[in-house]
Formats: structure tokens, sequence, C-alpha cells
């Protein structure tokens, strides 16, 4: 898994690319890309972009300045981390961790 960020030259804004590997995807129908972006939609931000050596990814534009807490939710159900994180966060349910990516 992994994480690209672009700064617009004016750095008020980053395009953030998340990319799962195709050997992570495979075994999953969908991912999703839930995080405080986008209030922990699972049905908002979907991989479904595949990339030519068969990993998925997805890009969102975030405002720069401040932190977001994400992960990834695997068929509804399976939770996980992004291991390039710029840090991580208890999610307060239980001993797991949210990713975060600082912009």
């Amino acid at each position: 898994m992994a994480i690209t960020k672009k700064y617009s030259r004016n750095k008020e804004v980053c395009k953030v690319t998340f990319t799962i590997p195709k050997e992570v995807a495979s075994n999953f129908q969908k991912i999703a890309l839930v995080g405080e972006f986008n209030n922990w939609d699972p049905d908002a931000i979907h991989f479904t972009e595949r990339e030519k050596d068969g990993s998925f990814s997805v890009s969102i534009e975030l405002p720069t300045g401040r932190e977001y807490a994400f992960r990834y939710l695997a068929d509804g159900v399976t939770w996980m981390n992004e291991p390039e994180a710029d840090k991580f966060t208890p999610t307060g349910y239980g001993d797991s961790e949210n990713s975060v990516i600082i912009l």
C-alpha cells in the first residue's frame, strides 16, 4: 500500500493518491477509503481505478494545513491501515488505530 502527495503551486490543496497493491485488492470484492474527509462514509470513495501493474488507486484533493484520520474498509467488514501513513492514532474503539495523513 502507498500514499503519494502532490501539492498545488500555492500549497493550499494537495492531491493525495492512495494505492492498494494487486495482492491485497484481489482478496476483496470492494474496498472503500473512509476518513474524516468524507465523514467516515463507506459509500463515498471506492478504489476502482486499476493501474497497469494491477494495483488499485484513488485520488482526492484535500485542503492543506491539517491532519486527516482514515482507514480502508474492505467488503464492508475488514478494516485496514495504511503502513505508509504519517502517523497513527487510537480509534476510540478497543485497541485499534487509524492511519493519519499530515498535509
